[in-house]
């Protein structure tokens, strides 16, 4: 039995976390996280659906119809720092030697791909007119321009650019001014999330780029205004405290650090299931802060936004008249039937094969259960590489089965079955996901009500040179989202267009020329 010192107490009440929470959690870290059953891929016609053209265009007029009506936000998860983006940058920094080579001969003697299209490409990049004025004055000192341009960007006394949120970060450039992912998601939502001309973002952020962000906002907001004749309201939180997990040693006992404080660890953006559900809204966008396009996809884009918005409304419809209809008890036993067919063929529910064997009463409250949740309708583009995590019918350990997001770290690589289904996936999460978090009554869920807290995952960690398991909490899209009901739409491949490393920035999707 753990037992917690008045030191430890105290600890957990500043960090606002019960006694209660950390010893499920070190449950979890005896008990292990079983690996999730893949059952088959989900694909088109068979837990994907693909649209025509003439029904995307019912929907877009579905949504266009009703959004006046409506709340909107668009809340962006953006607390990612951009080191791992020049992490190939870092690596030439840390490691090459001007005095002893030229950085091409570096680049050979290594066959670093990624630095060679770098340095080939320069010019392309956003930031190179920034960069270029930094150091016109110090490229007479006889030090190597390449070396140069790399140390300007990223050194701590220079633009320190791996230090910034890469939401801040020099994406497009427009010729009389560079613009960031920040400001793109501004100009995005004014097209899909506006309502009477006013639009609402909601960005998670690290406490410390707080300034940043505002920074960013009276520069871009009026810019972006002007343009697109819309009114911003901007709102931010942190990931909280709360959500931090307990790093236990192997032995799963408290890790302790050297001050004898116990050691928490932020719980990875499932975390962000507590941010998302403060959010009241009839409609939620969620999209990563580094998904972004220029202006000649914006139109396609949004488009895309207003199908899945206009799908969720058309689906919500008919769920709230048939919640309605379970809350009042009036029903027979064909329209039992009914609701029970909307369930499967509309929101991918999938009952067990003894539901008919229940009574009446049992049955519709079954039926209740299943149809009173939140809806996401997810965005699913098609591999166009190696598969990887994505869509998947999974089967529960109580032998429920049902349409999930499942990254391959949840997937068990030394079972081959489950591998060969991994493999054969058509299509992987873009994270374009348009929520529905109201009831029938216009009341909003309880999100946190609809987490598997057995989705999440542990790793293996080092502190101050010793060993210790890490707890990260069920991902936002993946466990966080397992009790929802699940749509998933095929959407067109622009509508994925990250930035994960600084060479994605050379991609045709983020030049304007």
């Amino acid at each position: 039995m753990i037992e917690f010192s008045p030191r430890d107490l105290q600890q957990l009440q500043e960090k606002g976390i019960s006694k209660e929470k950390v010893l499920d959690q070190i449950e979890t870290f005896k008990e292990g996280i079983p690996f999730v059953r893949l059952e088959k891929a989900a694909i088109v016609s068979d837990g994907i659906t693909k649209l025509t053209k003439a029904r995307e265009k019912k929907l877009v007029s579905k949504f266009e119809e009703l959004n006046r009506l409506l709340s909107l936000v668009k809340f962006v998860p953006a607390s990612g720092a951009a080191s791992r983006m020049f992490k190939s940058l870092f690596n030439f920094l840390e490691h090459y030697d001007p005095g002893s080579e030229s950085v091409d001969a570096y680049i050979e003697r290594l066959n670093d791909t990624d630095l060679k299209t770098f340095f080939k490409q320069i010019s392309k990049f956003p930031f190179y007119e920034i960069v270029q004025k930094r150091i016109k004055n110090k490229a007479g000192s006889g030090n190597d321009i390449k070396n140069l341009f790399v140390s300007e960007m990223l050194r701590e006394d220079c633009l320190n650019y791996g230090f910034y949120p890469k939401g801040l970060l020099p994406f497009h450039n427009y010729g009389k001014f560079t613009a960031t992912p920040f400001e793109e998601h501004l100009k995005e939502a004014s097209a899909y999330a506006a309502v009477n001309n006013k639009a609402k973002l909601h960005f998670t952020i690290s406490e410390q780029h707080h300034s940043f962000f505002n920074e960013e906002f009276k520069t871009a907001g009026p810019r972006v205004s002007k343009a697109t004749k819309t009114e911003f309201e901007v709102t931010y939180s942190n990931q909280k405290a709360s959500t931090d997990t307990i790093a236990v040693t192997l032995d799963n006992e408290p890790f302790k650090k050297d001050d004898g404080s116990m050691l928490f660890r932020p719980g990875g953006h499932g975390a962000l299931i507590e941010n998302l559900n403060e959010q009241n809204a009839d409609i939620i966008f969620i999209k990563n802060i580094d998904n972004v396009v220029v202006p000649k996809h914006e139109a396609e884009l949004a488009t895309s936004k207003k199908v899945l918005a206009g799908l969720l409304l058309e689906v919500q419809q008919k769920a709230f008249a048939y919640a309605d209809q379970l809350d009042r008890n009036d029903i027979t036993g064909e329209q039992l039937h009914e609701i029970k067919t909307f369930l499967e063929n509309d929101l991918n529910v999938r009952f067990l094969d003894s539901f008919s064997s229940f009574s009446i009463s049992e049955q519709l409250e079954i039926l209740k259960d299943k149809i009173n949740r939140p809806i996401r309708i997810c965005g699913m583009v098609k591999n166009e590489g190696e598969p990887g995590g994505g869509p998947f019918w999974i089967r529960d350990a109580h032998d429920h089965i049902s349409l999930q997001i499942v990254e391959s770290a949840q997937i068990d690589s030394s079972d081959e079955g489950q591998m060969t289904i991994l493999k054969n996936s058509t299509h992987f999460n873009p994270v374009d996901i348009v929520c529905g978090v109201r009831n029938f009554r216009g009341e909003k869920y309880n999100l946190l009500n609809f987490v598997d807290t057995k989705q999440g995952f542990i790793t293996l960690k080092t502190q101050d040179g010793k060993e210790l398991k890490a707890l990260e909490l069920p991902g936002l899209w993946n466990g966080a989202m397992a009790f929802w009901n699940t749509i998933f739409v095929e959407v067109p491949l622009l509508t994925f267009n990250p930035v994960k490393t600084v060479n994605d920035l050379l991609k045709p999707t983020h030049q304007l020329t």
